[in-house]
């Protein structure tokens, strides 16, 4: 890096939601590092968010179709001048600090190819029972552990100009998968951290079924474009609890099938399921309460489910995909 206070180029691809726009522009103006530079990439929204973008000062871009945020990332990065390249979801507010933590973060290590942030525990905006699950969820998930991270995210991610130079941009055609996608290539040379430096309060989807929808959209997509040595949130565990959930919901007809006997098999799969995942439901019935604590406990259990049953979709369709490419390869006659 040319120097103490390099250039940070701050690029937030947006589509609609004018009111989290401003509340993020507002959080970037409120950094104490300088100096930054702002660039919207306006992904064709349909509300006056350009204007909510412009009015703040902010440069602005548009895509001429609607591509997705990989495409607005890389169209951003293509417009910047900065020696760092700090990529915002126009969702997340950021804490004052996380800008200037990373940039002292990247200076000191120069091992480090990005840094990435977490989320608080509560919504931006939205302050129903779903968002609130899913802002406890996501920030319990998403803590540093500390040690190597498997994740990426891309929501809150800072890398050096000349290291995206190196990797290459987002891949657009992927719309769900395109951190981890990235983290494969940038892993093959440099480091990753994950770090409690770079803080953002994120605005959730207000209903269980836009999280529900999300989950399982995510899921299957992230079982399409599995690479080895990747695990469903960055655990083990939850990965093997997911796996219990489906099989405690398929055991639930057992008792008519097998008599009292198969009455205590899901009981038995959902502690299973609970254990595995025990920390997470402690932390909220200790920070949330018994009442809300429940309603999270329920939740998870569904959002489990949801995301298991989406691994599994996209398992198959990965394996029929394999199997059609395969046939179509042998149908093809040698000349």
């Amino acid at each position: 890096m040319s120097h103490l206070n390099p250039l940070v180029s701050v690029i937030v691809p947006h589509h609609n939601r004018r009111d989290a726009l401003a509340l993020c522009l507002r959080a970037l103006a409120a950094q104490t590092y300088a100096p930054i530079e702002i660039i919207v990439v306006d992904d064709c929204s349909t509300d006056d968010s350009v204007a909510v973008a412009e009015s703040s000062g902010a440069t602005v871009l548009r895509t001429r179709t609607n591509s997705g945020q990989s495409a607005a990332r890389n169209l951003g990065a293509g417009h910047a001048g900065g020696d760092i390249l700090f990529f915002l979801d126009s969702d997340i507010a950021l804490d004052p600090d996380s800008i200037g933590n990373a940039v002292a973060m990247l200076r000191d290590d120069p091992n480090l190819g990005a840094v990435c942030g977490i989320l608080h525990p509560r919504s931006l905006i939205a302050d129903s029972l779903a968002a609130r699950y899913r802002a406890l969820q996501m920030y319990h998930w998403w803590m540093p552990t500390g040690g190597p991270t498997r994740e990426l995210h891309a929501a809150l991610l800072a890398v050096p100009a000349r290291v995206f130079a190196e990797i290459g941009g987002f891949n657009p055609y992927l719309r769900d998968t395109e951190a981890a996608d990235y983290r494969a290539r940038l892993v093959q040379r440099y480091d990753v951290a994950l770090t409690d430096r770079i803080r953002g309060c994120h605005d959730h989807d207000p209903t269980l079924r836009m999280v529900l929808h999300k989950v399982f959209r995510r899921a299957v997509a992230s079982a399409l474009e599995w690479r080895r040595g990747e695990l469903p949130g960055d655990s083990r565990s939850r990965a093997v609890a997911g796996v219990v959930v489906v099989l405690a919901t398929l055991a639930l007809p057992l008792p008519l099938l097998v008599g009292a006997a198969g009455a205590a098999v899901t009981p038995l799969l959902l502690a299973a399921a609970i254990g595995l995942d025990g920390t997470t439901y402690r932390q909220v019935f200790a920070s949330e309460g018994l009442l809300f604590g429940g309603y999270f406990f329920a939740v998870h259990l569904l959002v489990t489910l949801v995301g298991t049953v989406g691994m599994g979709v996209g398992v198959l369709q990965r394996i029929l995909l394999r199997r059609t490419t395969s046939a179509v390869r042998h149908s093809v006659p040698v000349r």
